[in-house]
């Protein structure tokens, strides 16, 4: 552990009075500087924010009006993609009610026979749905992970797909399983009851998982949120995921 030395230390009062003015000069510069991020960004962040070159363009350009290079990096944009993209919702199954454990609805009417397939899950509300060039196809109640064995959020492509999969970790059946990540979490029929959980897979109805099995393909994407909701003109996927 280091430790600060004495302001009335020897070392310190030997200092050339030009180099004490300089250091003064910078320290109120920098609480100038600290003073401006506070106000941008409250006091809670202020400290983390006032020197960064990620912070956004004009702070960093108030903070650093002498240099260019760390002024000109604004935040990345997040591209959606036009109306017509296969990764925009085009129409949504009409259901007027809560989706109930064990229960799925499947409609392909509305979707064209073929086209880009991603799959949505909702882990507030506990539902999964099934886009096909942006219209919803099939929709369901699923189980999820708690505890120290939650359901991961995040965009995962499908990497594996195994119709009558035994999981090696806990010796269980897991029907039309739809690899998601390397430890295990995966989409794949399950018991939908309330009072069930997973270890961190999205358990969905044993018939909405053999339709969904049939339809997906290696790569489709699966995206895991946590309390978003879309509507009709909402994006699915967006930025270098919506390819």
């Amino acid at each position: 552990m280091t430790t600060q030395p004495s302001l009335w230390s020897n070392r310190w009062v030997r200092l050339p009075l030009g180099f004490a003015a300089t250091s003064l000069a910078s320290l109120l510069a920098f609480y100038a500087g600290h003073d401006i991020a506070e106000m941008a960004f409250g006091k809670s962040t202020a400290e983390a924010s006032a020197v960064t070159a990620d912070a956004p363009f004009e702070i960093v350009a108030a903070l650093n009006p002498a240099n260019p290079a760390m002024a000109a990096k604004p935040a990345a944009a997040v591209v959606a993609p036009p109306a017509d993209s296969p990764f925009v919702v085009k129409s949504i199954l009409p259901i007027n009610e809560p989706i109930k454990f064990g229960k799925f609805y499947w409609d392909e009417t509305r979707a064209p026979a073929t086209g880009p397939l991603v799959v949505t899950v909702d882990l507030t509300a506990r539902v999964i749905s099934v886009f096909r060039d942006g219209h919803e196809i099939g929709a369901a109640a699923i189980l999820k992970g708690y505890g120290d064995k939650p359901t991961p959020t995040g965009v995962f492509p499908i990497t594996e797909k195994d119709a009558d999969h035994i999981s090696n970790i806990y010796d269980a059946p897991m029907p039309h399983m739809m690899r998601l990540t390397n430890d295990g979490v995966a989409i794949h029929g399950s018991k939908v009851q309330l009072g069930y959980a997973t270890n961190g897979c999205v358990g969905v109805p044993d018939d909405f998982a053999a339709k969904l099995f049939k339809v997906a393909n290696l790569g489709d994407k699966v995206i895991i949120t946590d309390g978003k909701k879309m509507s009709v003109g909402d994006p699915i996927l967006a930025g270098e995921h919506a390819s």
